[in-house]
């Protein structure tokens, strides 16, 4: 099951989040301030993280980059601030996607979901599959590395 980490200093959020995400097979761990989830984030092993953008001791465009710091975990930016200049701002620092608050629940699941779906996948699997495709022809992309036609 897919572990997911929310940070979010709202304490109401990650107990119904975490119930829903379950139905769909995740699970949710929840830290209210971002040092408790830095320090998470070291002694777990999670498949993305759930940023909020306005938390105490640092806001989440620093708490991303800290995280970018040691870590490629897929990471989704939360927050009420949802123009595109704060989208923009939130995917530079190293965010792999952005929902504005309020949001609904299924759409980020669906968002995980895709973004662990390319994690699993891998970047070197997508890279030379597009460049197979780009290169031959479709139907020698999908013959096995072994064979020889």
């Amino acid at each position: 099951m897919p572990r997911i980490l929310l940070i979010d200093d709202d304490e109401h959020l990650a107990a119904p989040l975490a119930a829903y995400l379950a139905r769909f097979g995740l699970m949710l761990d929840s830290a209210l301030r971002p040092g408790q989830g830095l320090a998470m984030l070291k002694a777990t092993t999670y498949d993305a993280a759930i940023l909020d953008v306005m938390l105490p001791e640092m806001d989440g465009f620093a708490l991303c980059r800290e995280i970018r710091k040691g870590s490629d975990i897929p990471i989704v930016m939360l927050t009420a601030r949802g123009d595109v200049m704060d989208r923009v701002v939130g995917l530079e620092p190293g965010a792999d996607d952005y929902l504005p608050k309020p949001f609904e629940p299924r759409e980020l699941v669906a968002r995980l979901q895709t973004i662990l779906r390319r994690q699993r996948s891998g970047p070197a699997s997508a890279a030379s599959s597009m460049a197979c495709r780009s290169i031959l022809k479709p139907a020698r992309c999908a013959a096995p590395a072994n064979s020889s036609s």
